[in-house]
């Protein structure tokens, strides 16, 4: 056995530029975001806030055909279990990202501090009804997660059109989530900035918004590999990892409807 042979079977990536050029796009996006919704200046600071999403996507493509590459050859069932625990995390991480839009919205309504505001919702705040939109967003996404169900199953049983119809109709329901909300933004009778519970609302149902777009994309990338016979019945990670993703977005979604449409709205 060769002395430069590998002694473990654990995966050492090489440098990738990658992690900094994610970094700099997210403070792009975040950065531009919040002067967008701070400043007068708003189209130059959207325009900013869109080179940083432009970039995130760049990066998503790019580091995903990366990891798609390393894969084939180097994601053994050890590798598989870090990247299982990394994943738990980093959905972890996004349940206290959460939790701090939950906090905010409950502790506003249960303490009222800002000044003039002595109710909750605020006194003429024209909240939206959530047995229209909402709720069919509600069956949206829960629908989205049988067909999920239904992909990752015909991954387990070897049938490819189970797979690819699955993840087909997934994608499909997600976008279709995402035009129903952005036709609710559009119609809402109350701005982002009018109050503490509008900016509330905004910020904890835009940003799940946002994470139904990561979602969506992360399963359409799993579609063209599964078109592609990219998954196996013993090795879908990938698969896993985004179905995992979309469920996280299924739980929140409904945590967000309970308490903030139809609690939050009374």
């Amino acid at each position: 056995m060769s002395d430069h042979a590998q002694k473990h079977p654990f995966h050492l990536v090489d440098p990738s530029p990658w992690p900094l050029v994610a970094a700099a796009s997210a403070g792009l996006f975040t950065g531009g975001m919040v002067m967008f919704m701070h400043s007068d200046r708003a189209p130059a600071d959207f325009w900013l806030a869109a080179i940083g999403i432009a970039g995130i996507l760049f990066v998503m493509f790019r580091w995903w055909s990366n990891v798609i590459s390393e894969s084939r050859i180097y994601h053994n069932k050890v590798v598989q279990i870090g990247l299982r625990y990394g994943m738990s995390l980093f959905i972890a991480s996004e349940v206290m990202f959460f939790v701090a839009f939950f906090w905010a919205f409950f502790h506003n309504a249960f303490v009222i501090f800002s000044p003039g505001v002595t109710e909750w919702p605020p006194a003429g705040v024209e909240v939206l009804d959530p047995w229209d939109l909402p709720f069919l967003n509600t069956l949206i996404l829960l629908l989205s997660g049988c067909t999920l169900t239904w992909a990752h199953h015909g991954i387990l049983e070897g049938k490819k059109k189970d797979l690819v119809q699955g993840l087909a109709l997934t994608v499909g329901l997600g976008v279709i989530f995402l035009f129903l909300q952005a036709y609710e933004y559009s119609h809402a009778a109350f701005g982002f900035s009018d109050n503490i519970y509008s900016s509330t609302f905004y910020m904890a149902t835009g940003f799940h918004g946002f994470h139904v777009f990561v979602g969506t994309v992360f399963l359409a990338v799993c579609l063209v590999r599964a078109m592609k016979d990219g998954f196996k019945q013993d090795h879908h990670f990938g698969l896993e990892a985004a179905a995992w993703y979309w469920h996280f977005v299924d739980v929140v979604w409904l945590f967000l409807f309970f308490a903030v449409y139809i609690w939050g709205g009374e």
